[in-house]
């Protein structure tokens, strides 16, 4: 699947059935499901379900959450705006 691939299986009502957790995750955030997204990713110990759970701490505007994800994550795909962070992760992960 390509990031365009993933972008326009947004218009679908359930996810791909090939996407990886992190990259599930990122899906359901995309469709305003943050606590959907948050459970596929709460307890992997991935550094790709990290980074996305830093992201989705972030969002919801705990940052002491969000900087632990990320040093947990040990990448960086932090970006100023989420939007951007958001289509980085999706771009690393669907590749």
């Amino acid at each position: 699947m390509t990031p365009t691939e993933f972008n326009a299986s947004l218009a679908a009502d359930v996810p791909p059935t090939n996407l990886k957790p992190p990259a599930e995750a990122l899906w359901w955030d995309a469709k305003g499901n943050w606590a959907r997204a948050h459970d596929l990713v709460d307890e992997l110990e991935t550094c790709d379900a990290m980074a996305v759970h830093a992201y989705l701490h972030r969002k919801e505007g705990s940052d002491w959450n969000a900087e632990y994800w990320y040093r947990r994550a040990g990448r960086s795909f932090r970006r100023p705006d989420l939007r951007e962070e958001w289509k980085a992760l999706v771009d690393f992960l669907v590749r």
